[in-house]
């Protein structure tokens, strides 16, 4: 319970500190935070995201950004959640936004082929 706690208000930090410009590293200003992970022991915690312009360049310059600016990103939570440790953070690129765009993508498609084909055959009979 405790932990789930935890990771809610950090998420919930992280994404302020994010879209109010705390940090002013432009490669992660269209960074949206899905979900963080922290570890039992409080050491560590996994934070996944995910960019507005899904291309390799965008996801690699948010990963530069982050570990630019990790340290001052843990100082700004230290302040914010009281906590006996604040944890070092991993930030991990999740996909899984950019493939259920792509698989809502092609469903469209097939509606459209599909409804296009019974138009056609409609016209034949």
């Amino acid at each position: 319970m405790r932990i789930e706690k935890v990771n809610s208000s950090i998420k919930r930090e992280l994404a302020n500190i994010i879209q109010l410009g705390e940090v002013r590293d432009p490669r992660i200003s269209f960074v949206t935070i899905l979900k963080v992970d922290v570890s039992k022991d409080l050491q560590h915690a996994r934070v996944k995201f995910s960019t507005l312009a899904d291309t390799a360049k965008e996801i690699s310059a948010a990963k530069e950004g982050f570990e630019s600016c990790k340290g001052y990103i843990r100082k700004l939570i230290a302040q914010r959640i009281h906590l006996r440790y604040t944890p070092e953070f991993q930030f991990i690129y999740d996909k899984g936004i950019k493939h259920a765009a792509d698989v809502d993508r092609v469903l469209e498609e097939i509606k459209q082929l599909k409804s296009a084909t019974e138009d056609e055959s409609d016209e034949t009979i």
